[in-house]
């Protein structure tokens, strides 16, 4: 017996409340560039710079106990966190972020050095498991590449998408993962969580994650506007996300159960990717339907795949709220 989330027939009116999904997209987009305008990203010594340190000790200490340490020994920038220990060995762990002092190799040794010099005298027994260190010139090309990493994969998902479809549907695909990528930028920037190399490669997985959902859709449009050319747009449009919604769900959810494993079980170091992906996966299943659709609704494409048709792209359709 087969395990049904859904019936196999859908008849649901997914583009009947358009513009009312779309305002609140809109809404959502303006509040997560105005929430980035103001608060900015709590970038991580990856985009910041400076010193990141594991260490253990055999008691459990207060992190309050290393703030004061860490001032005490002349470091301005400190961030200090207790992580838990996903080896099992139920490990005392504290993630320490620390400001450097300039770019200077030699000197950011010195400094590292000092600053372990001074905890273990502190706290005695303790161990330093994990030291990397990130110069501010390193940061500025890592933030450089981070966003050119995620323009080109725009780029080259409208390029497939165009070659693959017709030019409508490319730009509705890069308009949802546009507005995708906006939203979690976004709440990032709202929850002030940790924003490192490890979100961009979440932002990238969020990416390929809902282009993979929109061209799945866009292929079922594809199939029925073949099927039924007198159909209008709006309804192919809807009996294809009918179609294909028993699917994006069932795979929604898959991922979600593996994402949730992830977030609450592989530690603090990836719980961020795990975040950024689960949020993803919602926006990028509703993006599907409600943005990459609604372009190529208003852009118009030909009904008859078989030859040309110089009025698609040019018509604007209307549907009712």
């Amino acid at each position: 017996m087969r395990l049904r989330l859904l019936p196999d027939k859908l008849n649901i009116n997914f583009l009947g409340w358009l513009r009312l999904w779309l305002a609140i997209s809109v809404l959502g987009v303006v509040a997560s560039i105005g929430v980035f305008l103001v608060q900015g990203l709590n970038y991580g010594v990856d985009f910041r710079g400076g010193s990141l340190i594991i260490a253990a000790t055999p008691e459990p200490e207060d992190v309050a106990d290393f703030r004061e340490a860490l001032t005490e020994l002349g470091v301005a920038d400190v961030n200090v966190t207790e992580i838990s220990d996903d080896t099992g060995a139920s490990r005392n762990m504290v993630l320490m972020r620390l400001g450097i002092p300039d770019d200077d190799p030699d000197n950011t040794a010195a400094f590292i050095a000092r600053v372990q010099a001074g905890l273990t005298e502190v706290f005695p027994g303790i161990s330093f498991l994990q030291v990397d260190s990130v110069g501010s010139t390193v940061s500025a090309e890592l933030i450089r590449d981070g966003i050119l990493a995620v323009i080109l994969s725009f780029v080259g998902i409208m390029i497939y998408v165009w070659l693959r479809f017709e030019w409508q549907f490319s730009i509705g695909a890069v308009i949802a993962l546009v507005h995708d990528a906006i939203l979690t930028i976004g709440i990032f920037s709202l929850l002030q969580l940790e924003f490192n190399l490890t979100i961009v490669a979440a932002l990238l997985t969020v990416i390929g994650y809902s282009i993979n959902d929109t061209v799945v859709v866009f292929d079922r449009v594809r199939e029925n506007l073949r099927k039924f050319k007198k159909m209008p747009l709006v309804d192919v449009l809807n009996l294809s996300l009918n179609e294909t919604f028993s699917r994006t769900v069932m795979t929604s959810v898959t991922t979600l159960l593996a994402l949730l494993a992830i977030y609450f079980f592989g530690g603090d170091v990836i719980s961020g990717f795990a975040f950024a992906v689960m949020w993803g996966v919602g926006v990028g299943t509703y993006s599907s339907i409600y943005v990459a659709t609604a372009f190529v609704l208003w852009l118009g494409v030909k009904r008859d795949w078989s030859k040309p048709d110089a009025k698609a792209g040019t018509e604007f359709s209307k549907v009712d709220a």
